[in-house]
Parts: C-alpha cells; structure tokens; sequence
C-alpha cells in the first residue's frame, strides 16, 4: 500500500522526511512536491528503481531524466561546468528550472541522453526537498509526474494515491503544486537557450529555441 507522509510546506517534519529518506534507500519510488509540479524520484545508483520510474512514466531510455541536488556544489560533481555555466547557475538556483548540461563520469551511463551524453540537474527552492535530500545524503533521480496519456503533470496528493496506488512506496504530501513542470534550459551550446517554459520565468538574456536549433 502507498504511504503517505504529510509535511508541512516550510517547516516539514524532519521525522518524516527521514522516514521518506528509508523508503528510497530501500529501492522504493517516492511522489515530492517541488518548487513546480509534483516529480517521481529514487536513487541515484539504484538501477531497478530507474527502471521501474521508467515505467510508471511510460517513457523510455532517450527520456532524459533529471538528478536533483542540493545546491551547486553538488552539481558540479555531475556535470562538466565551466566558468561561464557555473555564474549563470548561481544567479539562476534555486528555482523551477532544469539545466541541460554536460555529465560527467560519475553519473551512470544509464542516466545519460543516448546520443548527446547530457543530463539533467536542478535545484529546487523547496523546503521539503531540500530537507529530504538531507537527510538521504545524497542527489535523487526524478521526472516530472505526468502519467501516459496525459498532458499535464499531476499536483495534488489525492489525485496521485488514486492513480498510482501501489505502484510507488509512498507520496510526500505538502498540499496542492503549481500545474506546470520546470522550465528547461539548455546550457550546452554557446549561449543559454530554453527548450520548455514551464514554472520558471526567464528573461531577454535567455533564448528561446525553436524546432530547427
């Protein structure tokens, strides 16, 4: 049966976040609510619970996934970023965005975009999420919760029970989300491009890119 924790959103119980924090260690796929739309996350290294997060999204190995960390230092450890990145991230985090950048060998092969070897990273102004990650020790995996056949990612704790009973461990429950996902932002190339608006407002200093970039 699917748990549910409920936390409050600013100040969210450190029992239960350590409770959450056991669930992923032991392989389970965990609902978090985020600085945007609910996301479905497991462990980094656990290739079976990747596998079944997968699933559960209806998305296969070209889907790239995302790994949520802390903060910069973190991040750095998984993605090739140079000094010009590394300034545009510190004034961009923590917020609703997902950087598309370069990994590094320490993130499994698995995890890559098959045919450009990037990741996604993000660091999420939550609370819950930055108290979860504490108390794991370490980043997460995860994916927007948009369920096959779906257009719009799900954001109420209720609605995710329903649909997803049994097939996750458990739900962190912080109250209702925002409707939209993170808004992603490609900083591979020579200048910053957005390649989904989502939660995360941007600016004239970031490009939009079109179908043809």
């Amino acid at each position: 049966m699917t748990q549910r924790f409920i936390v409050h959103p600013t100040h969210p119980q450190p029992r239960l976040l350590r409770q959450a924090a056991e669930i992923l260690r032991g392989g389970g796929l965990l609902a978090l609510p985020t600085d945007a739309c609910y996301v479905i996350a497991c462990q980094l290294d656990d290739k079976a619970a990747v596998e079944r997060l997968r699933a559960v999204r209806g998305i296969g190995d070209k889907h790239l996934l995302t790994l949520m960390c802390r903060d910069l230092s973190e991040l750095s450890t998984y993605a090739q970023v140079d000094n010009r990145q590394f300034r545009f991230l510190r004034e961009w985090t923590p917020g609703p965005y997902t950087f598309v950048l370069p990994a590094t060998k320490e993130v499994p092969r698995r995890l890559w975009h098959p045919s450009r070897k990037t990741i996604g990273l993000r660091v999420p102004a939550s609370p819950v999420i930055d108290g979860l990650l504490e108390a794991h020790g370490a980043p997460l995996i995860c994916s927007s919760l948009i369920l096959p056949g779906d257009e719009d990612p799900l954001h109420e704790a209720d609605e995710i029970l329903e649909r997803l009973a049994r097939r996750i461990e458990a739900v962190v429950d912080a109250g209702g989300q925002p409707f939209d996902a993170t808004t992603v932002v490609d900083l591979t190339g020579p200048e910053p491009a957005v390649i989904r608006l989502g939660c995360g407002p941007v600016d004239g200093r970031i490009a939009i890119a079109t179908p043809d970039d």
